[in-house]
């Protein structure tokens, strides 16, 4: 192994706040039963929001961001692990309290990590990543609240984006008629080679006014929108649907009535990939490998990039102009 090892690391003192390529040593990384070389991670919205002032992502400095990684076990303390290991971490306080998934090395707690699924490579996982296991825990959430290919159309909001564009291909998948929410004209091809059956304007969905019940349009939705459109969704599901919700892009306020809920049966799910139990962690990835498999995951990709690149491209999930993933590569 080498003595030192590249990784983005963040710092904020008093007023001054920077984000720089740094040179560590393995003294460097935090407590942990499993060393991983990093070959892929990967670029979330809250990867970026980690690197600005007021992302509010953060708890500690300086930080190395990225909440996704996938690599080698180089040693571990836990003989759950050995060196040779194929594996995967996402999520808990990677990237936000504990050093993450941008720097050639990662030390990381053997309870945060995954072993590689059969049937996927490191550089799959990444693809996936968090907003991918995002998207397949919602539909695996909304099927158990007894959704169904036959209950009728699934909505699925931003669409183009991580969570959204994973959302439509497994619902595509397993035979649900999608309807896909974009606001980007451009994109229409691109979902419709997901798998979306319709597409529709964010205005068709939202159109500035909140109703306390409208019209029954969708059986179900997958949300990672939040705030206001949100609201005007949950108001147009249809009697005893649900609506999965993991995002907040459009705000965290929810200015709803309890209509849909008390007249409709309508369930509002909260989707937390975050702190999600080891047990329904593995089964999600475990799925990804198996009956929600998705062929060719590179049209996911929008963009690969290194760690030296990273400090330009983070930005731009904040300002809305990626379709997709925006894959790391760190070997």
């Amino acid at each position: 192994m080498p003595e030192k090892f590249q990784a983005l690391v963040v710092n904020k003192q008093d007023e001054e706040f920077s984000v720089n390529r740094k040179e560590l040593t393995f003294q460097d990384l935090p407590e942990g039963e499993v060393l991983i070389r990093v070959h892929y991670s990967g670029i979330n919205y809250k990867d970026s929001l980690a690197t600005i002032p007021n992302g509010n992502v953060v708890s500690d400095y300086p930080m190395i961001p990225g909440i996704d990684l996938a690599g080698v076990v180089v040693s571990s303390d836990d003989p759950q692990f050995k060196e040779g290991d194929e594996v995967i971490a996402t999520s808990y306080e990677i990237g936000v309290s504990h050093y993450g998934g941008y720097s050639k090395y990662a030390r990381i707690p053997s309870k945060w990590i995954v072993p590689l699924p059969a049937g996927l490579s490191l550089k799959e996982t990444m693809i996936i990543g968090t907003a991918g296991f995002t998207a397949a825990l919602s539909v695996q959430r909304l099927e158990e609240n007894n959704l169904s290919p036959e209950k009728g159309k699934v909505l699925v909001t931003g669409a183009t984006g991580g969570v959204g564009s994973f959302a439509v291909a497994i619902l595509s998948l397993l035979g649900y008629q999608v309807e896909a929410s974009t606001g980007k004209e451009s994109e229409r091809d691109y979902l419709r080679k997901l798998g979306a059956n319709t597409i529709v304007s964010r205005e068709e969905v939202y159109d500035g006014k909140i109703r306390a019940l409208a019209k029954q349009k969708w059986a179900a939705a997958v949300d990672p929108v939040g705030g206001e459109p949100l609201a005007s969704v949950l108001s147009q599901i249809e009697y005893g649907g649900s609506v999965a919700v993991s995002g907040l892009t459009a705000g965290t306020k929810l200015p709803s009535t309890v209509f849909p809920f008390i007249l409709r049966g309508v369930n509002l799910l909260g989707i937390d990939s975050v702190y999600c139990p080891m047990a329904t962690r593995l089964k999600i990835w475990e799925r990804l490998a198996t009956d929600v498999k998705l062929t060719n995951l590179e049209k996911f990709v929008a963009q690969e990039v290194s760690l030296e690149e990273l400090p330009d491209i983070l930005p731009t999930l904040l300002k809305g102009q990626v379709r997709g993933r925006i894959l790391v590569k760190l070997i």
